[in-house]
C-alpha cells in the first residue's frame, strides 16, 4: 500500500511540474535589459506590453490559423477598398469572408445601364494578386427586360490599382503614426527619469 502512495506522489509531482512548464513556457527565456528602456510604473509597463503585442499564450491557443484574414479596421486593403468605393452604395460588406459587393449603380445620364462592383480579398497583404475586382453590367431595355453580363475592361484594373495605391498610403501613414507615438512614449519615459 505504501508503494502505491509513493507512486501517486511521484505522479502528482510530475504532473504539477509538467503543468507549470506549460504555463510558464510563454514567458520566454529571461533576457537582461537596460533600465532606461523599461518603464517604471505599472501603467506604463502595461501600455508598452500592449504596443509590443506581448501577452500570455497557452500553446497554440489564441493564435491565428492559416486561412484566417485579419480584415476590418486593421487591414489596409479593406480600408482602402471602402475608401475607393465610397461613391457607390454597398449591398454587402463581409470582412470575415473578405468580400465587398456594391449595389447596382447608374449615373443619371443613362438609367438603362447599371454597374455592380465586387471585390474579393484573396490575401491580407498588399499585393496585386491579393484581391480580385469583378464588375457586372446590367443593360435594360425600355420594357424593363434586363441582361446582366460580366464586364472585363480597364475599369477593373483601374479600381484594383486605386485600391492598392490607397492601401499602400494607409499602411505608410499607419507606420508613421505608430513611430511617432513610439517616439513620444520613449520621450515621455526619458523625461520622467531625468526628473
Amino acid at each position: 500500500m505504501t508503494e502505491f502512495i509513493k507512486n501517486i506522489s511521484k505522479n502528482t509531482t510530475f504532473i504539477t511540474l509538467f503543468t507549470c512548464l506549460i504555463f510558464f513556457n510563454s514567458c520566454g527565456i529571461y533576457k537582461k535589459s537596460d533600465v532606461k528602456n523599461n518603464p517604471i510604473n505599472d501603467a506604463d509597463k502595461r501600455a508598452k506590453n500592449v504596443l509590443e503585442g506581448r501577452g500570455i499564450t497557452l500553446g497554440g491557443l489564441g493564435k491565428k490559423k492559416s486561412g484566417d484574414f485579419a480584415f476590418g479596421t486593421s487591414n489596409e486593403m479593406w480600408r482602402a477598398t471602402i475608401n475607393i468605393l465610397d461613391f457607390v452604395p454597398l449591398s454587402s460588406a463581409d470582412y470575415g469572408g473578405g468580400i465587398i459587393i456594391s449595389d447596382w449603380y447608374s449615373d443619371q445620364e443613362n438609367s438603362l445601364e447599371a454597374f455592380k462592383i465586387t471585390v474579393v480579398f484573396l490575401s491580407n497583404e498588399i499585393r496585386a494578386d491579393g484581391l480580385d475586382v469583378k464588375i457586372h453590367k446590367k443593360i435594360c431595355t425600355k420594357n424593363n427586360n434586363c441582361k446582366v453580363v460580366s464586364q472585363t475592361s480597364s475599369l477593373n484594373t483601374e479600381i484594383k490599382l486605386a485600391i492598392l495605391k490607397r492601401a499602400a498610403q494607409i499602411k505608410k501613414d499607419d507606420r508613421k503614426t505608430i513611430n511617432d507615438e513610439d517616439r513620444t512614449y520613449k520621450k515621455e519615459i526619458n523625461t520622467d527619469r531625468v526628473k
